[in-house]
């Protein structure tokens, strides 16, 4: 019996604070998806990065994780994960997704073989396929798929073993703005071969915003026109302009956020008086982890 592929959706970033906007990006996504006939939506990460990034005005990784908690205590389906600001370090964004792919193959009773063509077959352990992913979704049955491959299910099959039922290997893509497209053009923010990786063996789902040619980056790019068949573009049908940096100046003028934040989180930062003229000067002057990493003199990133 064909069936849907299990999809683990991960979005990184500073989440500084989480905004509606950033929730609204999965249920964009999700949608989207599912309407490919391909996939079924398993569950949905928030990674907040890790206080080493250095970004100017980043607040402490426990709030930022707090304030994402408490944004999503009313989905069903999309949870933070607190391991990639746990992390001693800054971490690579590919090293996050690694870190998760093995955790939900882990999940789903799944062990490695040999390698071919420089990434590990997959196959199910056994019969179930229930996941114990952070608790979210249990998952009995699934129809309709079209492959197994990392790639969106194209140009491989699933593998059998003997006495075993056949499994469809889940997938894990990375979720993010129409913007995060143009940071892999900047000079040394990104490894060439993490870029490969990213969209060759996970994936991206680009939810695009007014003003932004999310196709054009991805023209402009060899390696992304390369893999562009791993990178869906999602039209956001309502235009939505809501910004962290537009927030974070918001309140700093003691002017109202309501309806762009959840209530909670606007909550929880009043009461830790979290964004401040002094908070914002934090990292000010600073260069970004990434860049400091790849030798960059200077800082070509806007907040």
């Amino acid at each position: 019996m064909k069936r849907l592929t299990p999809l683990l959706l991960l979005a990184c970033g500073s989440f500084n604070p989480i905004t509606n906007m950033h929730m609204r990006l999965f249920e964009l996504a999700r949608d989207h998806l599912h309407q490919t006939g391909m996939y079924h939506l398993i569950g949905g990460i928030i990674s907040p990065v890790s206080d080493y990034y250095g970004k100017q005005g980043l607040v402490a990784a426990k709030h930022r994780i707090e304030m994402a908690r408490l944004a999503l205590e009313t989905s069903e389906w999309i949870k933070v994960d607190s391991w990639e600001s746990e992390q001693e370090h800054w971490s690579e964004t590919v090293m996050v997704l690694r870190h998760h792919y093995k955790e939900l193959l882990k999940s789903h009773h799944i062990r490695k073989l040999p390698v071919e063509k420089g990434w590990p077959r997959q196959q199910a352990a056994g019969v179930s396929l229930a996941s114990s992913f952070t608790g979210l979704l249990m998952l009995s049955h699934f129809v309709d798929c079209q492959g197994t491959s990392l790639s969106g299910g194209r140009g491989s099959q699933p593998s059998h073993m003997s006495g075993e039922a056949e499994a469809v290997v889940p997938e894990l893509k990375l979720l993010c703005g129409a913007d995060f497209l143009k940071t892999f053009h900047t000079p040394n923010l990104w490894k060439e071969e993490h870029v490969q990786e990213v969209v060759e063996k996970f994936g991206l789902v680009c939810i695009s915003r007014a003003g932004s040619d999310p196709f054009q980056d991805i023209s402009a790019s060899e390696i992304l026109s390369r893999y562009r068949q791993n990178i869906y573009v999602v039209r956001e049908w309502i235009p939505n302009e809501i910004s962290a940096t537009s927030i974070r100046h918001a309140l700093r003028k003691g002017q109202s956020v309501k309806y762009l934040l959840p209530d909670s989180v606007i909550s929880y930062i009043k009461q830790h008086n979290i964004y401040t003229e002094e908070s914002e000067r934090k990292n000010e002057g600073d260069l970004l982890q990434p860049l400091k990493q790849h030798g960059a003199m200077v800082n070509p990133l806007n907040d």
